[in-house]
């Protein structure tokens, strides 16, 4: 889900494709005109923009293989036989690192496409970032299982089924 709503964002503030946006309003959903239309962006906004993305092209792409890597060697780890609880830890490390580095750029790019912006397409920003939380916020809800509220989690922090003591 994290992966989902990263990617989402990404598409959005990087301005590379135009995209639909599912947007709740009070119980409907609607499909609202692209966001790029929305924010009216002039000539010479998109062109800094582009400028600003084809500066960081190399080091976001660099950012991103570091992540998936990141990834791939924590599951390894995890799958090894037997599990060496020390490279665990520095695979996981690792991956936080990774996704730190990913956050932080994502962040200094969109304070840098933020700067471009005039003070009413901002404010149209502000309320396409609220469209999108209200959206994965929906999604959220529709992709809980059913039954989830009666599940608590144990004493090794994982949720299994609560049980009625008196059953055997």
């Amino acid at each position: 889900m994290t992966r989902t709503f990263m990617t989402f964002i990404a598409t959005l503030f990087f301005l590379a494709s135009t995209c639909s946006v599912l947007a709740m309003q009070e119980q409907t959903s609607a499909l609202v005109q692209d966001p790029i239309e929305q924010l009216r962006l002039t000539p010479e906004q998109r062109q800094r923009i582009r400028m600003i993305l084809e500066q960081n092209k190399n080091e976001r792409q660099a950012t991103n293989r570091r992540l998936r890597e990141a990834n791939v060697a924590l599951d390894q780890a995890l799958d090894a036989e037997p599990i060496d609880e020390n490279v665990v830890e520095q695979r996981v490390n690792e991956l936080a690192a990774a996704q730190a580095a990913q956050l932080r750029m994502r962040i200094q790019t969109e304070m840098r496409i933020r700067r471009e912006l005039r003070p009413e397409q901002l404010a149209v920003l502000r309320s396409l970032h609220l469209q999108i939380r209200d959206v994965m916020n929906g999604q959220r809800q529709l992709n809980m299982r059913p039954g989830r509220e009666s599940l608590r989690p144990n004493q090794r922090n994982t949720v299994f089924p609560h049980r009625n003591i008196n059953q055997p």
